[in-house]
C-alpha cells in the first residue's frame, strides 16, 4: 500500500539549504538510509519553490538561506552534512525523484 496504512498522503516540507553567494547546497545523509543524501537544516525561508504530489506524500519545497552552522547539532551522531555544488547535490538526491525534481526547480538550477 503506497500510503503505508494512512488514509491520506503525508505532508512533507523540504528545505533546500543554500549558500547563495557560493552557489552551494547543503546535503545531509538520511537517518534511515545513511548512504542516501537528503537536505534539511533550520534557517530563514526565502522562497517557495514547488509542491510535488506523489501516491504516498505531498512534498512542499522552500529555499532556505543559511548564514551559519553549529558544530554540535541534534542529529550529528546520526547524519553527515556537506556543502556541494548544484550538480553534485542533484546527483546525490536523485535516488528520490521528488527531491531531485524540487532541487531542479530551485533558483540555483541553471537557466534554460
Amino acid at each position: 500500500m503506497a500510503n503505508k496504512g494512512r488514509s491520506q498522503p503525508r505532508v512533507v516540507c523540504c528545505a533546500i539549504p543554500i549558500a547563495r553567494a557560493a552557489g552551494k547546497v547543503l546535503v545531509i545523509t538520511s537517518r534511515k538510509r545513511p548512504n542516501y543524501w537528503v537536505s534539511g537544516v533550520r534557517g530563514a525561508i526565502t522562497r517557495f519553490v514547488t509542491t510535488i504530489p506523489s501516491a504516498s506524500s505531498t512534498y512542499h519545497f522552500y529555499e532556505l538561506d543559511v548564514s551559519g552552522l553549529d558544530q554540535d547539532w541534534l542529529e550529528s551522531k546520526e547524519r553527515t552534512r556537506e556543502w556541494v555544488d548544484y550538480a553534485e547535490a542533484v546527483r546525490r538526491v536523485s535516488w528520490k525523484q521528488e527531491l531531485a525534481q524540487g532541487l531542479m526547480l530551485s533558483s540555483l538550477a541553471p537557466r534554460r
